[in-house]
């Protein structure tokens, strides 16, 4: 399990005095108001950076940072993705995965055969949908709900899955 955890991304500046418009990946854009510190991962490299103002605009969160004053401080950044400390993380309820750590986790059907790997999650809004990659030649992708019918068991500290793959899903 990776020990940082992404809550946004910054999209483009804000005003002229150095603030960024981040678009959340959290499921709650509130939590920024309760965040000192975030670190931004620049070229391979975590920097941190203290949040000294948050505020919201439409779906995004307008953050500004200690000692990043100007258009053209926050400008290098763009499209940097932030991320907290696991331990600063919102608490999860159950049956609730943080989605870094369920990236490349394997997927095994309902009858123990190894399917593919989750790449990624898309958050629909109804439900989440797991893509997962296929153990084929093609690289074939395949979309699960992540619906109870579907998913039968994930265990985040065995990296492993289980689903009951529904008709006309593959």
């Amino acid at each position: 399990m990776e020990d940082f955890l992404r809550v946004g991304i910054i999209t483009s500046t804000h005003g002229v005095k150095g603030e960024a418009k981040v678009f959340p990946t959290t499921d709650d854009k509130g939590r920024f108001k309760s965040l000192k510190e975030v670190f931004l991962l620049n070229d391979g490299e975590k920097l941190p950076l203290k949040i000294n103002g948050v505020k919201f605009f439409k779906q995004f969160v307008i953050l500004k940072f200690q000692g990043i004053d100007t258009l053209n401080d926050v400008e290098k950044y763009k499209g940097g993705e932030l991320y907290v400390l696991r331990e600063e993380a919102v608490p999860l309820g159950q049956d609730e995965y943080y989605i870094g750590d369920l990236i490349g986790t394997r997927v095994f059907t309902d009858d123990g055969k190894l399917f593919g790997i989750l790449k990624d999650v898309m958050q629909t809004g109804a439900n989440d949908v797991y893509i997962v990659r296929v153990n084929s030649e093609e690289n074939q992708e395949v979309l699960i709900p992540a619906i109870h019918d579907c998913i039968l068991d994930v265990d985040v500290a065995h990296n492993k899955m289980v689903v009951r793959l529904m008709e006309g899903l593959t």
